[in-house]
């Protein structure tokens, strides 16, 4: 799946897995940068991640990667999504696998 289309759950499950986080049902339950700024604040600061508003979109990138040979922006449509969008591209790259079943999906369908 690439990672520019994570959203939710997903997205909150790739960050956890780039910041070396298992993800765990408990974790997933409370562990959901893509909308919690407190969560999501000290990646952004730690990081270097721009964020912009630019022509009706969020865009944003890892600062250290923007200008260089492998700099990609994020889009999406907070500010969070585009920030974790591009956290995961720059320690995942822009694929990652789209057969994983999320712990929190399992639990929430028994």
């Amino acid at each position: 799946m690439k990672t520019a289309e994570l959203t939710g759950t997903s997205l909150d499950y790739w960050v956890a897995r780039a910041e070396g986080i298992t993800p765990t049902v408990e974790v997933q339950l409370r562990f959901m940068p893509s909308t919690n700024w407190g969560q999501a604040g000290p990646i952004i600061e730690r990081e270097k991640i721009m964020i912009a508003w630019n022509a009706g979109e969020w865009i944003s990138g890892v600062t250290a990667y923007v200008d260089g040979p492998s700099g990609h922006m994020s889009k999406g449509p907070t500010a969070l999504i585009a920030a974790m969008r591009a956290f995961v591209t720059s320690k995942l790259g822009s694929d990652v696998s789209d057969d994983v079943h999320l712990a929190i999906d399992k639990k929430r369908n028994g």
